[in-house]
């Protein structure tokens, strides 16, 4: 159980050194000190003090989520969704220090900023309107040395203006092509405020290998399975069948996902200067179950069907909970599933539940639930 006096560091380092343990990673490769990094003086805050600023990385406003992503014929990757607050923190001094700490990093580690120079004064000129200017994502895979990848919010200057910031984005960085295709497909035609598609991630890999990926990312709104299958025919070969399969396993009876909202996902490397050559479809899953127990038995069915290691999916959820499964919801956050080239990828998001726990539901209770994480 959690230790009531925990800082925040020491609640969030404490899971990451339990996950790394539980997937067999031997040595942090410095996760520690970029976890410090990023937590800054939020991280020397009690955990049982209200959070300093109500960040939408996840449902209790805990700064931070991990996620287990797993791959066949490779070691699982784990990776850490963080957001940078102030020592004060506010929509433009939660921007200026997670720039600072950008610029940290970039004198630091191997980071290279080119592509994020091309584009940032799109998404960073003013304070933003929105909830957040820039997420980090912190990457760890086995035997190598940390990454860093940067989210931007496409709705910074308000929604009228998230499509147009996405396309210029896309311009700059000779996507410029592909664009018409994937808003063709990724939103539905005569959206209305009950059903509607909304670009909300701009996101960059911060390395200049042939794999450094541009993603953007689509929340669909009051949308079904079909809808999500519209989305994924952007990309030249994915299987239709697949995306609305695993809409069906994640959500077991759910047909119109009127909770928080289906989200898309396309990738971009170097080759794909017309139409992206990834897919991934978001589930989530808290959203469509009345506790965790639910939630892990909905995971377990996908790894069983796409291949994946059950005991290892086992292993993280233990490392990361700090609580029975029954107890609560929201500790599985969301499930992905990739596509493209290889064999189907599966991605388990976790919680860090550092300020609160989020009570189960009655399982009778199939009605929409709030959207605290707009995607």
């Amino acid at each position: 159980m959690k230790v009531a006096d925990s800082s925040l560091y020491a609640h969030v380092n404490g899971q990451l050194q339990a996950l790394s343990t539980a997937l067999g990673r031997s040595h942090d490769h410095g996760a520690g000190r970029l976890v410090a990094d990023l937590l800054g003086t939020d991280g020397d805050r009690p955990t049982t003090s209200a959070p300093p600023w109500p960040s939408d990385v996840s449902d209790d406003h805990s700064p931070v989520e991990f996620s287990v992503a797993l791959d066949h014929g490779r070691a699982p990757t784990i990776r850490i969704l963080g957001e940078a607050l102030a020592e004060q923190p506010g929509l433009g001094a939660n921007m200026h220090a997670a720039r600072r700490l950008l610029e940290d990093w970039s004198r630091r580690y191997e980071v290279s900023l080119s592509r994020y120079h091309q584009v940032a004064d799109l998404f960073l000129s003013a304070p933003p309107v929105s909830q957040f200017a820039l997420w980090f994502s912190l990457v760890f895979k086995y035997a190598t040395d940390p990454s860093i990848k940067v989210y931007f919010d496409p709705n910074c200057r308000g929604r009228a203006e998230a499509a147009g910031l996405v396309a210029e984005a896309m311009d700059r960085l000779n996507l410029g092509a592909a664009y018409p295709s994937l808003h063709a497909h990724a939103m539905r035609p005569g959206g209305t405020d009950e059903a509607e598609d909304r670009y909300t991630f701009f996101a960059l890999d911060l390395h200049d290998g042939p794999r450094a990926r541009i993603k953007v990312y689509v929340s669909h709104f009051n949308a079904t399975a079909d809808d999500a299958v519209r989305a994924a025919s952007a990309v030249p070969g994915v299987d239709a069948a697949a995306v609305a399969e695993f809409c069906a396993l994640a959500a077991g009876d759910t047909t119109l996902f009127d909770g928080r909202p289906l989200v898309s996902s396309y990738t971009f490397v170097e080759g794909d200067a017309d139409r992206p050559s990834g897919y991934s479809l978001y589930v989530p899953i808290r959203s469509y179950v009345a506790d965790d127990v639910e939630a892990r038995e909905r995971v377990m069915t996908l790894a069983r069907r796409y291949g994946h290691d059950t005991e290892l999916i086992d292993r993280a959820i233990e490392a990361v909970a700090r609580r029975d499964l029954a107890d609560g919801v929201g500790l599985l956050a969301h499930v992905s599933l990739r596509l493209g080239d290889e064999q189907p990828g599966l991605t388990v998001y976790l919680s860090s539940e550092a300020y609160r726990v989020m009570p189960p539901r009655s399982r009778t209770d199939n009605g929409p639930q709030p959207l605290a994480l707009q995607y």
